[in-house]
């Protein structure tokens, strides 16, 4: 009973936090036109209830599984003995990780007891940061018990936790054992630990190795949290799961059969569409595949298609749209390149209908082969669908719009987007309850905030380690050196993108690669905008780019097909779809163009 009470009280927190999040930037956005009301110290609250969703969030992870781990631990995944015990193994690492994180940040909160700060309602600012060692050391509690359904093993898990801290009162690591606790760390990420306890790990080990305070990986926390754009992905994430977990994606279908299921190969186009707009809301995570490919791919199959395409289509498909407002991958790219996400999303408009196209395109050509019964075009039933999913088509309206007309910033845009969505699908769709459906959603969402917040707050730790020994400045003067033009430095970056956005899922990605990637760029006089256009659009490819792409791994197991298969059915996609990068990346003018024409 006692552990049920602890569990409802976590999700409690999570709930509460989300609303409230939901609610402060309202508050200013409503009375700043009125009367220029807003509350005291808002930015202040809201960046400490951003930190309790990363940290609370993060734990809730750690329970239901959740924290993003490398594409490749499921290519080795395998059953047996050994298997269990080396999973169980990563399970150790990851408590290890943990709990030294942990240790570090309680450094953190006595710092910052000592310097005195208060928030505007009298408490102090130490009480609240207090969430980062509790969560953290409940994290690795969580995880050492997940080392093995044995106590005994739980135990030696415990064990390792205690054998690292004594390790800390011996002598400094030599360079050779520092680099073996290294393999050890990326073994077991390897294996199924969360891509988070890489980063985490590497930065402790090297900064313990250089006689550096652990709590220098738990202090870039507070430079992350300081971002006045990262509040945005936990109300982005909640807007998305609220239109995945209703009834959305049906109205979604209807509304575009209607607009071009009369059309020769039309309803590969409404695939591609309603696919591109779901991507859109739920940020690349893999929710489209999951959500929306038991309901097309029928469709496709109904009217003709073969399987071999309709799987290519609907696994293509699942990655498109991430370039558009109010994407999630987009806004984590603009936090790590310190680049504004509403010039990203402008720029990234034109390049991502142009993906749209090519895929909804090659579809109707294919289309038109298909001996299948072609329905009438009828503007009785476009007039009743679109009326039918006038709330889900407003949505992106409703963003872009705020957007473009600078009414609101982005974090009140996305709260907004976050309301407007529990306002429909609670009280006017009624698809979801708002007692019984909505705080299961939230926690639905609360579970990825935690794991990309976890990972971000770790790799601004490693990040800082890189630059203070000047790793990046070295690969810019190798590269430099070996690389003269900006046209092979791109297509360098295209086929390396490609490659690890295959192996690595999005938000890993963003954060382990754009530091590296965005002094490269400056170097070669590429804009920082067109840049990240680049970067993501060649993540976006990287799905589908064998052997262990992100939509590979989630079709196979939407539709119990072999990856080896699913290869052969995403090549032509994959290949056209590739045309259209290389497109964006050397015709500059379709993103930087779009903002010289706003004038921004």
């Amino acid at each position: 009973m006692k552990l049920e009470a602890a569990w409802k009280l976590e999700e409690g927190l999570l709930v509460g936090a989300f609303l409230a999040s939901i609610l402060l930037p309202l508050i200013d956005f409503v009375g700043r036109p009125l009367s220029g009301f807003h509350v005291p110290g808002a930015a202040v609250y809201l960046q400490q209830l951003t930190l309790w969703l990363a940290f609370v969030g993060g734990l809730y992870a750690v329970r239901q599984r959740a924290h993003l781990t490398l594409s490749t631990a499921e290519l080795l995944g395998a059953h047996g003995r050994g298997w269990a015990v080396a999973r169980g193994a990563a399970q150790a690492v990851a408590a290890v990780a943990c709990a030294v994180l942990a240790f570090g940040a309680a450094g953190l909160v006595v710092a910052s007891r000592d310097q005195g700060g208060v928030f505007t309602l009298g408490i102090p600012v130490w009480v609240s940061e207090l969430v980062m060692p509790v969560a953290l050391g409940l994290m690795a509690a969580r995880f050492a018990l997940a080392a093995s359904p044995s106590w005994r093993g739980r135990a030696a898990a415990f064990a390792l936790v205690g054998g690292a801290f004594a390790l800390a009162l011996l002598p400094r690591p030599t360079t050779a054992l520092t680099w073996l606790l290294v393999g050890v760390v990326l073994a077991a990420v390897l294996v199924g630990a969360p891509v988070f306890v890489a980063m985490a790990g590497v930065a402790l080990l090297f900064f313990f190795r250089d006689g550096t305070p652990v709590a220098a990986v738990t202090v870039e926390i507070y430079r992350l949290v300081a971002s006045p754009t990262l509040p945005a992905i936990p109300l982005l994430t909640a807007c998305g799961y609220v239109l995945a977990e209703s009834r959305a994606a049906h109205r979604l279908v209807r509304f575009f059969r209607a607009v071009f299921g009369w059309m020769p190969g039309g309803i590969a186009v409404l695939v591609a569409g309603v696919c591109a707009l779901f991507t859109t809301f739920t940020g690349g995570s893999g929710i489209t595949i999951i959500a929306l490919g038991g309901l097309v791919y029928p469709i496709l199959r109904e009217e003709g298609y073969s399987e071999g395409f309709s799987l290519g289509l609907v696994t293509a498909s699942g990655s498109l749209g991430l370039l558009f407002p109010p994407s999630l991958p987009v806004i984590l790219y603009s936090v790590v390149a310190e680049v504004p996400a509403d010039r990203l999303f402008l720029a990234g408009l034109v390049p991502g209908a142009l993906l749209v196209v090519l895929a909804g395109g090659y579809g109707m050509l294919i289309g038109r082969r298909v001996q299948s019964v072609r329905r009438s075009f009828s503007w009785r039933e476009l007039a009743a669908a679109t009326w039918e999913a006038k709330w889900e088509l407003s949505v992106p309206v409703l963003v872009i719009g705020l957007f473009v007309s600078g009414l609101a910033s982005l974090v009140e845009v996305s709260a907004i987007a976050a309301a407007y969505a529990i306002l429909v699908q609670c009280f006017i769709t009624r698809d979801l309850h708002p007692v019984g459906d909505l705080p299961r959603v939230l926690l639905k969402g609360a579970a990825l905030v935690g794991g990309v917040l976890i990972l971000l707050s770790s790799a601004m730790g490693l990040t800082a380690y890189l630059v203070d020994q000047q790793i990046p400045d070295a690969i810019l003067a190798w590269v430099q050196q070996h690389v003269h033009s900006p046209i092979v430095f791109l297509l360098v970056l295209n086929l390396l993108l490609l490659v690890l956005g295959s192996v690595l899922e999005v938000y890993s990605a963003i954060v382990i690669l754009t530091p590296l990637v965005v002094p490269l760029g400056v170097a070669f006089g590429i804009d920082p905008v067109h840049l990240g256009v680049v970067f993501l659009a060649n993540l976006e490819l990287g799905f589908l780019f064998p052997p262990v792409g992100l939509n590979l791994f989630l079709s196979s197991s939407r539709f119990g097909v072999p990856m080896v298969k699913l290869y052969r059915h995403v090549v032509p996609f994959l290949l056209i779809l590739g045309a259209g990068v290389l497109l964006i990346t050397y015709v500059p003018a379709m993103s930087v163009g779009v903002l010289k024409l706003l004038g921004r």
